[in-house]
């Protein structure tokens, strides 16, 4: 049996005194993991029964020490041997070392940190080993970080903002397995900029490939959670969803993401005249006014007859592309593309390019929480030119968004 006593004071000084190199001082450290759970351990039994062990007061109590188990918990500083008290009426549950958890909290810590870098399971099992000489199979690291499940289930249920002035939707595309083939599944994310200036991930949904029937889904859902208004909602140019969004908050006005419209115009034209129509189409969105707009379009489809096709779809959508016109520059700059939310799926991709196939939609979901966790850590400030931008906001809607 391991030995858990704590060490006298002279015990300690002794071993202090021996120490001759930072190795000496982590062996020591390692020495001294055990003795402290189990002192803990033991404290917290006293606790629960409420006196000390060997005390005769135990005798008629109705609870008492029905002796140990033994237990190996995993830290920082490696292994630990340690014999954990049980009760009588086995009432004790022990906060030092939890019941059916083997592995200190702060390399859950640490595991769940780099898997939410986006550190493969096998990656992780490899670096704990050589960094902290703590043997973790891929099977702890799963059941480690699925630890955050009802987390994830907290946030996606939480209450939101009854006002957005601005919300950005859009989706990403990946392949999980499911029923024996590998399936393409996309993930739906809602980023909102609330009433005070700060960006606010409402939500990611997992579902099949994009399309305007989900999007509703996800519409009625932010409904649900308390959202009564959004002024300006920003999307890409899916057939349907504007007519999705007016469905669920028919006062939204939709601004289909300008940038998304010309990637579109520009696919097959020849590559040595991508840049020649690209400068002409800067003039559209660039204009001062929605009539200016308007001109510049004629002018671009005069100009280039043989791009009439993938001009049409400009005519088709103007109601949505136009909508930024009747605006100051300082909301157009941020409406008039979807490039916030596209920078938020830019800093996901990072993290989930390393799992070319997920095993499941629930790994999917785990790696996309944990990832937007850390992304949203560091929005700590407000949007640049906030307070011009809601005032301005307020005067134009002033029954549906405040100035506080």
């Amino acid at each position: 049996m391991p030995n858990t006593a704590p060490l006298s004071f002279e015990e300690y000084q002794a071993k202090v005194a021996n120490l001759k190199s930072l190795d000496d001082v982590s062996a020591f450290v390692k020495e001294l993991v055990g003795p402290t759970v189990q002192a803990m351990l033991e404290g917290e039994m006293a606790h629960h029964l409420g006196y000390d062990k060997y005390e005769r007061k135990g005798l008629s109590d109705g609870n008492s020490r029905n002796g140990t188990y033994p237990k190996t918990v995993k830290g920082t500083h490696g292994e630990a041997e340690i014999q954990v008290p049980r009760d009588r009426n086995g009432s004790f549950q022990p906060l030092a070392v939890k019941k059916f958890e083997s592995t200190g909290s702060d390399i859950e810590e640490k595991i769940t940190a780099m898997y939410a870098k986006g550190m493969t399971t096998r990656d992780i099992e490899a670096y704990m080993k050589e960094i902290y000489g703590v043997e973790v199979s891929s099977s702890m690291v799963s059941t480690i970080t699925d630890k955050v499940y009802p987390l994830i289930e907290e946030w996606r249920a939480r209450p939101l903002a009854s006002v957005y002035p601005v919300v950005y939707l859009d989706g990403m595309h990946f392949k999980v397995r499911g029923n024996g083939r590998i399936i393409n599944r996309c993930s739906y994310t809602a980023l909102g900029i609330n009433s005070e200036g700060m960006r606010d991930i409402m939500g990611i949904w997992v579902g099949e490939t994009e399309g305007a029937k989900f999007w509703m889904t996800v519409l009625n859902d932010l409904k649900n959670r308390g959202v009564e208004d959004i002024i300006i909602c920003c999307v890409d140019g899916l057939t349907g969803f504007p007519e999705a969004i007016r469905t669920v908050f028919p006062q939204t006005s939709v601004q289909s993401c300008v940038v998304h419209q010309v990637r579109t115009t520009l696919k097959y034209v020849p590559h040595k005249l991508k840049d020649k129509l690209a400068v002409d189409l800067r003039s559209i969105y660039t204009a001062p006014t929605e009539e200016a707009g308007h001109a510049a379009l004629q002018a671009v489809q005069e100009k280039w007859p043989q791009f009439a096709l993938s001009l049409r779809s400009w005519e088709e959508h103007w109601g949505e592309l136009a909508t930024f016109y009747g605006y100051t520059e300082p909301i157009r700059r941020i409406i008039y593309t979807t490039n916030g939310v596209e920078n938020l799926h830019r800093q996901l991709r990072k993290v989930t390019k390393t799992t070319a196939v997920f095993p499941h939609e629930e790994s999917l979901i785990k790696l996309l929480w944990l990832a937007q966790r850390d992304v949203a850590k560091k929005w700590n400030q407000p949007i640049p030119s906030w307070g011009e931008i809601i005032s301005q906001f307020a005067v134009l809607f002033p029954d549906r968004v405040k100035l506080t």
